[in-house]
């Protein structure tokens, strides 16, 4: 059995080989040693890249279907700040139920309001943040992360730490529903053609919604770990993992419009970008010019991509 690997997949992997290289070129030429590719400091990496690549991996499950999740930031920091509010195990299920309650209310909205994605979970995230605001005055809560938290997110096991752990056990199972369950043919039926997938027997409201619960999930999940490794919960701590999020899916191969993409490709899009954004900092170089650099990989990558969808078509 021959190995396939996907085009955007491949370009990614050529992308991350480049960065290394060139990380790696720098860190010589600056502190004469290979600091860019040492395994403490690409296992550092990692343990940051895990956060992102929760939020990636259950934001590509509402990709997937075509639509998109806007409420991510705050359902991530809402689901942190009602843990370490409450405290114990019983904080802990609570922020998980916070981002399977944020999911559902996100999923009803979209499957039976019929209200475009974009828009409801931009108002849901806007909600959240009131709320949250209300609730501690603007200012960050003084609770401390539980002891589950820290566990997830700062503590480490033969040095490998638990957050990578945990984002691995996450991609085996959204692995599993995509590739081994009837819910996964019916994302990418309705991805491809929602009518279609409907006048085939597909209840596609109830896959919707399960999509956007899954999604939330995935990101309560990264809040608590988050958390943990911050030993705290902070106010508007998931704004940075929406757009690296969406960008990780998209350059990973999975189509913004729905229907195609492989998690495979997700989590070569999160190592991207979280590379990416390493050898920025290291080079010490100044915020503009690092958005520019940054905007464009995505770009040229995206470009890169919908050429060869279009050759195919």
């Amino acid at each position: 059995m021959s190995l396939r690997i996907d085009k955007p997949i491949l370009i990614g992997l050529v992308f991350i080989v480049i960065i290394l290289a060139a990380g790696t070129s720098y860190t010589i030429a600056t502190q004469g040693t290979a600091t860019f590719i040492s395994p403490n400091y690409l296992m550092q990496q990692l343990h940051f890249g895990a956060f992102l690549g929760m939020t990636a991996a259950g934001m590509m499950m509402v990709i997937l279907l075509g639509h998109i999740d806007l409420s991510v930031p705050w359902t991530l920091t809402t689901s942190a700040m009602v843990a370490s509010a409450i405290g114990g195990m019983e904080g802990n299920v609570a922020g998980l139920l916070v981002g399977l309650t944020v999911g559902l209310v996100n999923g009803i909205g979209v499957a039976v309001l019929r209200v475009p994605s974009m828009i409801f979970t931009l108002g849901v995230n806007t909600v959240l943040l009131g709320c949250m605001v209300m609730l501690t005055g603007g200012h960050a809560p003084q609770s401390a992360a539980t002891d589950l938290m820290l566990f997830l997110g700062r503590d480490r096991t033969f040095e490998i730490p638990h957050s990578v752990v945990v984002w691995a056990l996450l991609s085996a199972c959204l692995v599993y529903v995509l590739n081994r369950t009837p819910l996964g043919r019916y994302m990418y039926a309705i991805g491809n053609q929602e009518a279609a997938a409907y006048l085939s027997g597909v209840r596609t409201r109830l896959v919707i919604i399960a999509s956007f619960m899954m999604c939330s999930l995935c990101a309560a999940i990264a809040g608590l770990s988050l958390a943990g490794y911050s030993a705290r919960a902070f106010q508007a701590m998931g704004d940075q993992y929406l757009l690296p999020s969406i960008a990780a899916v998209v350059l990973g191969g999975t189509n913004i419009l729905g229907g195609s993409g492989r998690y495979s490709g997700t989590v070569v899009g999160v190592i991207l970008i979280v590379l990416l954004q390493s050898m920025l900092s290291i080079m010490q170089m100044d915020e503009a010019y690092r958005q520019i650099i940054y905007g464009a990989v995505i770009i040229l990558m995206l470009l890169i991509y919908s050429r060869g969808r279009k050759a195919a078509a």
